[in-house]
């Protein structure tokens, strides 16, 4: 809804915000879809891999699709940084949680100096 001077509840970098957001949420809810396939929490490489390739064609190809077919929308190289942002900050989050939760290695001693 827009307000008295037309500019609405948007401000100045929602549209990367959004791109962010949203391929942060498709990442994780492969990371999901992972999970409950493989019924494992095993952290893989190469399931790390296929999640960032699947989100650089799918933002790769919106990017294209509006710089080809949908000319009046606007293609531009900082939205795809922005979806690969966000794929980037949901496979940090698993990778941080999956090393949380299940490294055996881990202790709860604080870190001790070697001098």
């Amino acid at each position: 809804m827009p307000d008295s001077n037309g500019h609405g509840f948007f401000f100045e970098g929602f549209d990367k915000m959004t791109h962010l957001g949203f391929f942060f949420v498709l990442s994780v809810l492969l990371f999901f879809g992972k999970i409950r396939y493989q019924h494992t929490f095993a952290f893989r490489t190469l399931t790390i891999f296929k999640i960032l390739l699947i989100n650089a064609i799918i933002g790769g190809g919106i990017e294209l699709l509006q710089w080809k077919v949908f000319t009046y929308r606007s293609a531009e190289w900082w939205d795809f940084a922005c979806d690969m942002l966000g794929a980037s900050m949901a496979v940090f989050s698993y990778v941080l949680l999956h090393k949380l939760s299940f490294d055996e290695t881990m202790t709860n001693t604080p870190l001790t100096k070697n001098n």
